[in-house]
């Protein structure tokens, strides 16, 4: 795998659940792993992202929230390389 993203989640979340079905199959396409990091087992993330939820995180970079976006998704591929 070359890059890695995270996703910040919480078990209950269907936005978070459609997220991660979107991203997985785009994962696999552009070579990125994927960590999943629950917020509520980190109350440190709480604050800066608990009201953003579902986050896709490079690194401290934010690409999107809510929803998937996909674009955001490949430009970051296309500028890491």
């Amino acid at each position: 795998m070359g890059a890695r993203l995270t996703v910040l989640s919480r078990r209950w979340c269907h936005l978070c659940d459609e997220l991660l079905a979107g991203l997985e199959p785009l994962a696999r396409e552009l070579d990125f792993a994927i960590d999943v990091i629950d917020v509520d087992e980190r109350p440190e993330l709480e604050e800066p992202y608990g009201e953003l939820v579902p986050v896709v995180l490079a690194g401290d970079l934010a690409l999107c929230h809510y929803r998937l976006d996909i674009e955001a998704i490949r430009a970051y591929r296309r500028k890491i390389g």
